[in-house]
């Protein structure tokens, strides 16, 4: 299923600000979230989205993983995140994930978009986006 109301992906990538935009797009896991009792000790489908700023090199990388900022490290990351202990708020998962993203010193600017989608029948997804930028 594809997210047919999530706006368009902000201008990540620039070569004025020698930014690439690295993206993980429509992911659905499994996540204990909400406040509510018939939310806690089950999992529910979340979808996430997630945008990273990336600095770029003075010139091209080599043609070898560990000269990228890795997608699959990322969605492993946040895999495990929602499989992890139950947190009450989408925020709370939204900026974890984001702090996960920040620990490479190459993410300049991370967005990350978290929507629950099955709360209501008469809606796709109810959820939060934050944006977090790198600390100098």
């Amino acid at each position: 299923m594809t997210s047919s109301v999530f706006p368009p992906s902000p201008i990540l990538a620039t070569a004025a600000n020698r930014l690439r935009h690295v993206f993980v797009r429509d992911l659905i896991v499994p996540a204990s979230v909400g406040v509510w009792s018939h939310e806690k000790g089950r999992a529910q489908r979340v979808r996430i989205n997630i945008d990273l700023g990336v600095g770029e090199p003075p010139v091209p990388p080599p043609d070898r993983l560990d000269a990228v900022v890795c997608y699959d490290r990322v969605t492993r990351a946040v895999r495990a995140l929602a499989a992890g202990e139950h947190v009450h708020l989408l925020e709370t998962l939204a900026e974890r994930i984001a702090a996960v993203a920040l620990e490479d010193p190459r993410v300049r600017n991370v967005r990350v978009r978290v929507e629950k989608l099955d709360v209501y029948a008469d809606a796709a997804s109810v959820g939060v986006e934050i944006e977090r930028i790198a600390p100098e």
